[in-house]
Formats: C-alpha cells, sequence, structure tokens
C-alpha cells in the first residue's frame, strides 16, 4: 500500500464522499474514479521479495489502517469543521433567535455540503421541520413559518420555540457525525 499525502480541503472532500460507515479513502477515491473496489482487484505480484507478514498479520494491519482513517475522519469533523460554528462573531448580528437559527443552519450548510440533505430526517411527531420547498412545509401545518436556509436550497419551519429550534439544529448536526456535546454548544448559541 502506498500513502500520499493531501491538503485538508481535500481530504473534507474525499471523507464528504463516504456512503458507508468504514469505507477507505482508497474505496471512496475508486468509487469517484469509476474504478473497481479494491475488494473486486486481484493484483497479481510480478516479483516475489521475502515476506515480511502472513496474510492474517496484513489483513490485521490493513484492518487497524483503515480504522484509524476512519477514526480521524469523524475527529476531523467533529473538532476541525463543527468547531468552526462555535463564537462565530457574525451571529451578533442576527436579529433574534429566528435569525440565528437560520445563520447556524446556513453555516451548517456550507460545512457539510451533501451530507446536509441529512436535515430532512430530522421531523417532529407528524409534522416537518426541514423541506425543499416552501409549500412541502405549509401542507404539514399552516402555522409552520417557512423560511428558505439561504441559499441552499432547503427550507425550515421556525414556528417552534427557541428550545426546540436547539434541538432541530442539535439534531442535523448529531446526524452528521459532530458529537452530541458539541452539537449542543453550537445550538446554544440560537
Amino acid at each position: 500500500m502506498k500513502y500520499i499525502e493531501v491538503d485538508e480541503q481535500v481530504y473534507r472532500y474525499i471523507a464528504s464522499k463516504t456512503e458507508h460507515i468504514g469505507e477507505s479513502a482508497s474505496d471512496i477515491l475508486r468509487r469517484l474514479l469509476g474504478m473497481e473496489t479494491q475488494a473486486k482487484v486481484q493484483t497479481i505480484p510480478t516479483e516475489v521479495s521475502q515476506p515480511s507478514l502472513t496474510m492474517a498479520e496484513e489483513i490485521q494491519e490493513v484492518a487497524k489502517t483503515e480504522a484509524l482513517v476512519t477514526e480521524q475522519s469523524a475527529t476531523l469533523v467533529q473538532s476541525d469543521e463543527f468547531k468552526h460554528l462555535l463564537g462565530l462573531t457574525a451571529i451578533n448580528d442576527q436579529k433574534g433567535a429566528v435569525g440565528r437559527f437560520l445563520f447556524l443552519l446556513l453555516q451548517s450548510y456550507h460545512l457539510l455540503g451533501d451530507k446536509f440533505s441529512l436535515v430532512l430526517q430530522v421531523q417532529g411527531r407528524g409534522r416537518l421541520y426541514f423541506a425543499l420547498t416552501e409549500q412541502e412545509l405549509l401542507n404539514s401545518s399552516k402555522a409552520a413559518k417557512p423560511r428558505a436556509i439561504g441559499d441552499s436550497g432547503f427550507w425550515v419551519a421556525t414556528n417552534s420555540n427557541t428550545d426546540r429550534k436547539r434541538r432541530m439544529l442539535s439534531d442535523v448536526l448529531i446526524l452528521a457525525g459532530c458529537s452530541e456535546v458539541l452539537a449542543e454548544q453550537i445550538a446554544e448559541q440560537i
């Protein structure tokens, strides 16, 4: 196995394309490049050198490496990216709880990219909190007071109390991989 160094932005892009837990960076790149995944590729050694590891040891090493990459990816998202949402000075310029709520949702959208669509999974009992259109929210509740989340293409119901808005934001962040403690700290800014 060869190792390459990539800058943080490239790494975040690769990590954002993860389709399932435990997917290695190599598998993600193979999928994005239209190559067969590692499980499907058969390698034929061209030259046999002295064996350094048994097959079982090699499999364990690969598993450890993939686990480390997955762990580092999760840690990177939590510590570097989500912490960015704490203490944003522009939040003080927002008007009221609704303004701060929309601001943090928009910042989350910019941070998460494609993963932001997870907001559509956050719902109340029999009611939508997030949707792709204003009408979807109005169909769910006439009193929803739908507001666009900036230029994200997503809409959110804003008629809930501040505690519910905090819970909604926290749920979105947790679904995206943020730790519960950090998600609650971010949501407390509303």
